[in-house]
């Protein structure tokens, strides 16, 4: 008969190769249900190296729920920006604000009552039960998942595969020190049952791991592939003045990039016609240029190419309903998704390569003109 994996066995590994985060409470220390659900919720289709920057600067500023109700969106938006799948940051503001208003400020210690909140789903509502308040519950996360088909050798692929996932998971979860158990198992899938090279000789569980006993391991989890979505174009006008302002205008609340700072763009379609493109520039007096080369981001259900149209107006410029001038100083604190910054990135890169060759061809002029004398 095969042995199974113990929970023991995975908590005493736990205790001696533990990761220390800022938003794991220490040995002997009380979690705190507001940096764990932050956490979380920052965790969600990130890695904990991206994570922990935008961790630390949203506690400096918003260190209690009290704080980040207080704040506007827009501002948690701001710090938000960059980390991407921005219906995490509004959700997030809803979230706070509904904790104050109906649980006086305190987070609900079980599953049933935090998944009635904004944002928060079955793994985020497992998670804080058994890490913050002691639940026995059983978050299932990316990595629970790799750990746990490869244990079992779990032959259904994903997404299939998730009751049968859960049901191995749920009779690996003690009734004490769940939360302990469940952060193991993330540390586990995170530093040793990795998705490639998996470190098995320092793995506890790596003589009852069925697929490590087969020599398979790197082929779970099963998957069947994505369907990727079909290429999207369009057309973004970045438009500075004399003194370094930018023009932007903020995204409707809902949909993809919701409330999000941008500057202008046309629509972004698999057919886009670039013919049209320029009949979209804002409405301001100007002569736009076309940007060589194109800007690319992927985002969840699609890949983006935009082309860049850049203009530099008076700085008496008025900015067209809807839109508003971002001082030069203000822009990198402005809510704007990477795709943004790219842009930005990239008009401000052609305005250097352009500024550079007026210098040299200057140069080049006054060299002949020496020459001649």
């Amino acid at each position: 008969m095969a042995k199974l994996p113990k929970a023991a066995t995975l908590l005493a590994w736990y205790r001696r190769h533990r990761r220390r985060l800022p938003w794991r409470a220490e040995p002997g220390e009380t979690a705190d249900p507001y940096r764990v659900w932050l956490s979380e919720v920052m965790l969600q289709q990130t890695t904990v190296k991206a994570v922990l920057p935008f961790f630390e600067r949203f506690l400096l500023r918003f260190p209690t729920p009290q704080h980040l109700a207080r704040a506007p969106l827009e501002e948690v938006l701001k710090l938000w920006a960059g980390m991407g799948y921005y219906a995490r940051a509004r959700n997030l503001h809803a979230c706070v604000l509904e904790i104050l208003e109906r649980h006086g400020g305190r987070f609900p210690d079980n599953e049933e009552k935090l998944r009635a909140l904004p944002g928060i789903g079955d793994y985020t509502a497992a998670a804080i039960a058994s890490i913050a308040f002691g639940r026995k519950a059983t978050p299932i996360d990316g990595n629970i998942e790799r750990v746990i088909t490869r244990l079992f050798a779990v032959e259904t692929p994903l997404p299939a595969a998730k009751p049968e996932i859960r049901a191995h998971a749920e009779g690996l979860t003690p009734n004490r020190n769940a939360g302990d158990f469940a952060q193991a198992m993330m540390d586990l899938g995170a530093t040793i049952c990795s998705p490639k090279n998996p470190a098995c000789a320092f793995c506890p569980w790596n003589d009852v791991c069925v697929a490590r006993a087969r020599g398979d391991m790197e082929t779970f989890p099963r998957k069947i592939p994505k369907a990727s979505g079909a290429l999207r174009r369009g057309v973004a006008f970045v438009a500075q003045r004399a003194d370094g302002a930018i023009l932007l205008r903020t995204r409707p609340e809902k949909g993809l990039l919701g409330g999000m700072t941008e500057v202008p763009t046309t629509e972004w379609s698999a057919n886009f016609d670039f013919g049209s493109a320029v009949s979209s520039a804002p409405a301001i007096k100007a002569k736009w240029q076309r940007l060589p080369g194109t800007v690319a981001h992927t985002f969840t259900h699609f890949p983006l190419e935009l082309t860049v149209f850049k203009t530099t107006v008076p700085k008496g410029t008025k900015a067209p309903e809807g839109l508003r001038w971002s001082p030069a100083r203000d822009v990198a604190g402005e809510a704007l998704p990477t795709v943004m910054r790219k842009v930005i990135s990239h008009a401000q890169e052609n305005s250097h390569r352009n500024a550079k060759s007026a210098s040299r061809r200057a140069l080049a002029g006054r060299d002949t003109r020496a020459g001649n004398r």
